[in-house]
């Protein structure tokens, strides 16, 4: 019988990010309003995303996961589903924006101006709006952004705010 090595692995996030590795998310104090924070990587959208994300979703809207359909649609091809889009790029902005969120509140005025098709890159950034220390609770604050996603040409395809609560670094016990 071989004798296992084991190492004593760090888990605690504050103590990785004081190792030199890169922070994840933000504190209420490291947010400004006015900020835009360039999400990375993007990610392109391939065909398997888009067809997995359907068929686990259970929305089958030919669309979406039928070519012969898609070719005598409006665009003339498959669409990317709405809700994936919205998905990748809430999941993009969470090192920037919530990735030491206690919840996410809100999400409000989705909106899809353009369509999104297989092979598309997508580009998100987030615009911190405002942002206040709670009143019941003064070790958190609420901070709102406006996420905005864009394609390789530089187009808008989707857009949402979002309300997230974060802890406050040095909270005032007093």
């Amino acid at each position: 019988m071989t004798e296992q090595s084991t190492t004593r692995v760090e888990t605690d996030q504050a103590a990785r990010e004081a190792s030199g590795t890169r922070p994840y998310g933000r504190y209420f104090e490291e947010f400004e309003v006015g900020a835009v924070y360039q999400h990375w990587p993007a990610k392109t959208v391939t065909e398997a995303d888009d067809h997995l994300f359907c068929l686990l979703t259970m929305n089958h809207h030919p669309l979406h996961i039928n070519d012969v359909y898609a070719a005598r649609s409006q665009q003339d091809r498959n669409v990317v589903v709405g809700p994936l889009v919205y998905s990748l790029a809430l999941g993009m902005s969470v090192g920037d924006v919530s990735g030491k969120a206690i919840a996410n509140l809100v999400t409000e005025e989705l909106s899809h101006p353009a369509p999104v098709f297989h092979g598309d890159t997508l580009f998100a950034e987030s615009e911190v709006l405002e942002k206040r220390v709670s009143r019941s609770k003064p070790d958190r604050g609420t901070v709102k952004v406006h996420t905005r996603v864009f394609n390789q040409d530089g187009v808008l395809v989707a857009q949402f705010k979002r309300l997230v609560l974060v802890p406050l670094r040095e909270p005032d016990r007093t």
